[in-house]
């Protein structure tokens, strides 16, 4: 079912995006700023290398004009006709304010979001590239970002802050934040098994379902988180699913299944992954346990403080026997994620950078790379002092 693309770069591959249009285009960037072109069956329609030869970090086909592609390089987008990659359609230099690291466009292609190094968010009016919002509240690198379908006004951005935002154009604050560490601190079953290494939530991507209501978010600590969003755009519960040995690095909904609920992931495992999750809590929560979204941290209760100090004086006879049913908790989790593993998984052979969907086509970085997965320049989040 892989095929592997030869030939059409001479540096690392860092994206992919396909076209929505019926020509089925697919095009990839790379390192030194160069951009190819491909049709379905894998043949080179054109290249390209931008001015500046700075990475191509994102590339975007418009849903509304599928003979518009938009690619990131530097802090500059650039407007490219696919079909005749001579030059430049149009740029707009400065449309980052650090080193872009995503692009997305509404389904009207009236409004682009660029997602850069400052940890930023700038929203972009089409055509013309004028800047009508910038969007400020990650710590770090925002690393993703997209708009949700049916809703041209809200996008969601994810960092390397461990934050997930929802936000509405109508304003420069977020509707809601999700901080995935705080999720991974407060989930019982998120404890770190003998020979497993822990990682931070990091969020690489972000993605939304074609229903525009389920939020798939693929994290350093190998997991994909998912969001579903009720009335009022209020966040309405959230969970995860074990995805990947190591980091996930993609996450993508594709909608031309059975179902809008099928997701592909990519890892630092070198895995692609299908997954169906139409019966994940977080999706058909009906007659499941429902995990409900966590708030901001705060103070603990007085009952916390009471049920922390009864577990100081417990007798060493209840807390075997406590620990053995975490045990068992811990081998039933195991147990359920073999049961629900992914309905198709290919060893890529090297760590995946960046995966795209459209209609009956899937494609993920089949083209060969050998170096580490394409990740925004790396920054520690801040520590708390001890």
């Amino acid at each position: 079912m892989a095929r592997q693309w030869s030939e059409g770069h001479s540096t690392s591959i860092l994206c992919v995006g396909a076209s929505p249009g019926p020509e089925g285009l697919l095009a990839s960037g790379s390192e030194g700023g160069e951009v190819t072109v491909w049709s379905q069956e894998g043949t080179i329609i054109g290249r390209l290398t931008l001015p500046g030869e700075d990475d191509s970090t994102s590339v975007v086909f418009s849903p509304a004009a599928p003979s518009q592609l938009y690619v990131s390089h530097g802090d500059t987008v650039s407007v490219l006709d696919p079909r005749n990659l001579k030059g430049l359609v149009e740029e707009f230099q400065g449309a980052g304010e650090e080193e872009i690291n995503a692009l997305a466009l509404n389904e009207t292609g009236s409004a682009l979001a660029v997602a850069d190094d400052s940890g930023a968010v700038r929203v972009l009016e089409l055509p013309g590239g004028k800047v009508c919002r910038t969007l400020r509240r990650h710590t770090n690198i925002c690393s993703s970002v997209a708009f949700r379908p049916h809703r041209p006004n809200n996008l969601v951005s994810v960092g390397l802050d461990m934050q997930v935002m929802l936000w509405g154009l109508q304003k420069t604050r977020p509707l809601w934040t999700l901080n995935l560490q705080d999720v991974a601190e407060e989930e019982d079953d998120h404890q770190q098994r003998p020979g497993q290494l822990f990682n931070p939530p990091l969020a690489h991507c972000v993605s939304v379902a074609s229903c525009g209501n389920i939020l798939g978010c693929a994290a350093e600590d190998g997991r994909v988180h998912l969001m579903r969003i009720g009335s009022g755009s209020k966040l309405e519960q959230q969970g995860a699913f074990k995805a990947h040995s190591q980091g996930a690095s993609q996450a993508h909904f594709v909608s031309f299944l059975s179902h809008p609920y099928w997701l592909i992931s990519g890892g630092n495992d070198s895995h692609v992954a299908l997954w169906d999750l139409s019966k994940h809590p977080v999706v058909a929560p009906e007659g499941k346990s429902q995990a409900t979204a966590p708030q901001r941290r705060k103070g603990k209760s007085k009952a916390k403080r009471k049920e922390q100090h009864q577990d100081k004086v417990k007798s060493p006879q209840k807390a075997e026997a406590e620990k053995g049913e975490d045990e068992a908790a811990g081998g039933a989790e195991e147990a359920m994620e073999e049961k629900s593993g992914p309905k198709l998984s290919i060893s890529h052979g090297d760590k995946p950078r960046a995966l795209h969907s459209r209609n009956s086509t899937f494609m993920g970085s089949w083209l060969n790379s050998k170096s580490l997965p394409f990740l925004p320049r790396y920054r520690l989040p801040p520590t708390e002092p001890s």
